[in-house]
């Protein structure tokens, strides 16, 4: 697998964002930012109790997964068949979740192969699926509007979350941490509290962090905060170790610090209503956790990160 070059993140980024910001910031004055860039001050930490929560994480129990090609009569899995293609929305800017390969022009990455195998489920033919390349903020947005089948891009399942779209199994759990450039003296989320971190928009990691921190710059791409990095506009980025992973096999001057300080477990998004395409799905997430195919994925991906753990284990509500 080819690691992608410094001045490859710095194409990514501005193709996916527009120019970007190449004033150094002093740290006296206001920071200048992109035009799709926003900035939030940490505010005083609330008083009130925690919110109501939910068990996000238990999902509906796995349905069959007959055989490629003959989904259920009237099921939103033969419509798609129908259809003759998995429509899924995922990430091209996140090294090792989901990129696109500048030497093949192809999405790839974990995420991405997540997906290929839900089409190969569905058709007998991983290939028979169609990319929507999606922000962060983007998600729950395209599953609402029916613009895709399916998310696979990171995303946290969250009580949240849960109002509007629905969620598979916990396909992956990640944690959050935090990316700095090398000998920056920073050590992890508690050295944070007077520096300026970047996070994407629409991510968990702002709600995570606004309150920990001085200032947080939120912007569409992790890729447009990895720009901010080198260029001195921003101190840190914190997001879950598996995208900081990606970041940091791109840039060897930058280097991830710090332990995780959330839990972050990644499920497919599916909009609301859909309960049969979620039991599919699971489905077809056991099957990958039972047959190697999880832990396959995950040594071409994510072997950077360590040993290949074992498969997060499934939770059902019914």
């Amino acid at each position: 697998m080819r690691r992608l070059t410094l001045a490859a993140v710095m194409l990514l980024s501005a193709c996916s964002a527009g120019p970007a910001p190449s004033e150094v910031i002093p740290r006296s004055a206001p920071a200048p930012q992109p035009a799709n860039a926003s900035t939030v001050t940490a505010a005083p930490s609330s008083t009130a109790g925690p919110a109501p929560s939910c068990d996000a994480t238990a999902s509906l129990r796995p349905g069959p997964v007959p055989p490629a090609g003959q989904m259920p009569v009237g099921s939103n899995m033969e419509r798609i068949l129908k259809r003759g293609r998995l429509i899924a929305g995922v990430d091209q800017n996140s090294y090792l979740m989901g990129f696109r390969n500048s030497f093949t022009g192809e999405l790839e990455g974990f995420d991405v192969d997540v997906a290929r195998q839900l089409a190969k489920a569905i058709f007998g033919d991983e290939k028979k699926v169609q990319f929507k390349v999606v922000t962060a903020a983007e998600r729950i947005g395209v599953l609402q509007k029916g613009d895709v089948d399916v998310v696979v891009r990171t995303m946290t399942i969250t009580c949240d979350r849960l109002k509007d779209v629905d969620f598979s199994q916990v396909y992956y759990q990640a944690g959050q941490r935090v990316l700095v450039r090398r000998n920056s003296g920073i050590t992890g989320v508690d050295s944070l509290k007077d520096k300026r971190v970047c996070v994407a928009s629409g991510s968990t990691s702002l709600n995570n962090v606004v309150s920990r921190v001085k200032t947080t710059v939120s912007v569409p791409n992790w890729t447009d905060c990895m720009v901010m990095l080198q260029q001195g506009q921003t101190d840190a980025i914190s997001t879950d170790d598996t995208i900081l992973a990606g970041l940091a096999a791109q840039d060897p001057y930058t280097e991830v610090v710090g332990s995780r300080f959330t839990e972050e477990p990644y499920g497919v998004g599916i909009p609301k209503g859909q309960e049969d395409l979620v039991r599919f799905v699971n489905g077809v997430l056991e099957q990958m956790r039972v047959n190697g195919v999880w832990s396959g994925i995950y040594w071409r991906w994510l072997n950077t990160l360590g040993p290949a753990p074992a498969p997060p284990v499934a939770r059902y509500r019914d």
